[in-house]
């Protein structure tokens, strides 16, 4: 079965200005060339640090910003370079839910004119249709009745989480891109969202491409996991591969970085040296670009040559010097 959502060699650079006059002088490549496929009905997680691309990608898919180069089929169609009146009956099949709802709410409009705005824009519904679809996607997402003529500003961070849900399932998409939807929420009423999400994937059949640095909420939510540093996929796999086995040194510090319950079962934490912003933002593909702060003894060729994702393992790929690719005849 085809992938619903197909992104290959995908770059994104913002132009760096600099010196009197203000000229280009360089760009600072965002995202890298990333390649991924993502299945109907399923969730990928991409998971990497503040600045690692995770955003930009989501936005470019949705061409809230328009990709430097590479390519984005959705459902085998090419939509890298659709005109912006094509654009419509796309924006009803993908839609984006955000990481600050409060932010991302029209504080002048009721939850109605909210949830409804699609349905008029997409469908043309308004009066008493629209008021009646309304209704019913409130109730889906755990809104009530009496809420229907409130402001964004009288609910909790949970509740407008909730309006946005409604907002993003009003034109019955297929895709949704859930851009860290629960980091600006206290902890107990993350588990309330992330399940809901859940359900409505089951009922709806939705596919989600989850954004995230929690590795908790990824290994809950998704069923593969790409892992991004500066812009590029460093590793590629199964959920539970990724967490029971991972390979590349990045992928294994982080995921020694999350707290065991289990007092018996401490596992020592790799520690990074240095920061994000250390590492050669504007990576021009002279070695690895994690070799700065890299825990495992490196080669050679980590300072030279830049790494590709290659298979190592049926279905986990990983793009690093110490893990070989299979031969063809043990991918058969």
């Amino acid at each position: 079965m085809s992938p619903l959502l197909e992104v290959n060699n995908l770059q994104k650079h913002f132009p760096v200005r600099g010196g009197l006059l203000n000229r280009i002088v360089s760009d600072f490549r965002a995202v890298d060339d990333v390649s991924f496929a993502l299945r109907e009905g399923k969730t990928l997680g991409l998971v990497g640090e503040s600045g690692s691309g995770k955003t930009t990608i989501g936005k470019c898919i949705l061409r809230l910003l328009e990709p430097t180069a590479g390519q984005i089929l959705y459902d085998g169609a090419d939509i890298t370079h659709l005109k912006q009146r094509d654009l419509r009956r796309l924006r009803g099949e993908i839609q984006m839910i955000y990481q600050a709802p409060a932010a991302s709410l029209n504080g002048r409009m009721t939850v109605g004119g909210i949830i409804g705005e699609p349905l008029w824009i997409h469908e043309g519904l308004k009066g008493d249709v629209a008021r009646e679809r309304v209704l019913e996607l409130m109730n889906v997402v755990g809104l009530k009745e009496e809420h229907y003529y409130r402001y964004p500003h009288e609910f909790s961070g949970g509740q407008q989480q909730r309006i946005g849900i409604a907002r993003a399932l009003a034109v019955q998409p297929r895709l949704i891109v859930l851009d860290e939807p629960t980091s600006a929420l206290d902890v107990s009423v993350q588990a309330q969202i992330l399940n809901l999400l859940q359900d409505l994937q089951d009922q709806f059949d939705l596919t989600y491409l989850f954004i995230s640095h929690d590795l908790g909420v990824v290994r809950y939510m998704c069923d593969e996991v790409a892992l991004l540093y500066l812009g590029k996929i460093v590793e590629v796999a199964e959920t539970e591969v990724i967490f029971e086995a991972p390979k590349h040194p990045y992928t294994q510090a982080l995921i020694s970085a999350i707290p065991e319950p289990d007092p018996d079962m401490q596992r020592e934490e790799i520690i990074l040296r240095g920061e994000l912003s250390s590492s050669p933002l504007m990576h021009r593909g002279g070695g690895c670009p994690f070799a700065p702060r890299c825990h495992a003894e490196k080669l050679a060729t980590c300072e030279t040559v830049l790494p590709s994702l290659v298979e190592v393992e049926r279905q986990h790929q990983v793009a690093c010097h110490l893990h070989p690719p299979i031969s063809i005849a043990e991918v058969h």
